[in-house]
């Protein structure tokens, strides 16, 4: 939910521009940088936490739920699915890192950048999203932790917010990921086939 709200702005279909293959700054991302502010990823510097988180979500495909609280009737669960094709730590900008996330929700389907926030909580990655102020829909946040194959979180949209959940599969049409040493008593992402 959260994550939507953000793509109906930020969009290339909401400005009507062209969408960007994944993995590639838009022609208009790339003329508001300066040169010396080019996004690029930390080079052979990641802690070993840091290596498994990006590993297992790059090529990964998130499938779960999220309630809506807030309305009238209680809570209502509803299906999510992100598909991140590619998440790196950006150089020069401490605890922020580039997803390209693709979002399929009702009748959206978008693929984009994202640039958010990771911080950790002991060898846990919690993906931070504070008080975005979005044009025409508000203020959103969210907090989302990846732990093995599963994730959790919460996300606030103005009056309404919730609660995510669900696994970590692999793409099947990703590559697959270089072996990682995994931390100790660490759970190990299933490397099965999402559900479709």
């Amino acid at each position: 939910m959260l994550a939507l709200a953000v793509l109906a702005v930020c969009s290339p279909h909401a400005a009507g521009q062209e969408q960007t293959p994944v993995g590639e700054e838009s022609p208009l991302e790339e003329k508001a940088r300066p040169p010396e502010e080019k996004i690029r990823p930390v080079e052979g510097k990641l802690n070993p936490a840091e290596w498994q988180f990006q590993q297992t979500l790059s090529g990964a495909v998130l499938v779960g739920q999220f309630t809506t609280l807030g309305g009238a009737g209680g809570a209502k669960l509803s299906d999510e699915r992100y598909t991140i094709r590619k998440v790196f730590k950006v150089e020069g900008k401490p605890n922020t890192w580039r997803f390209f996330v693709r979002i399929q929700y009702d009748q959206l389907d978008l693929t984009l950048p994202l640039l958010l926030e990771v911080f950790w909580a002991a060898d846990t990655p919690v993906i931070t999203l504070t008080n975005l102020t979005i044009p025409a829909l508000g203020t959103v946040s969210a907090r989302v932790l990846i732990f093995g194959d599963r994730y959790a979180g919460t996300w606030q949209h103005g009056q309404r917010g919730g609660h995510l959940f669900g696994r970590v599969w692999r793409d099947p049409d990703a590559p697959a990921p270089a072996p990682a040493p995994a931390p100790a008593n660490a759970p190990v992402a299933d490397t099965a086939a999402p559900p479709e």
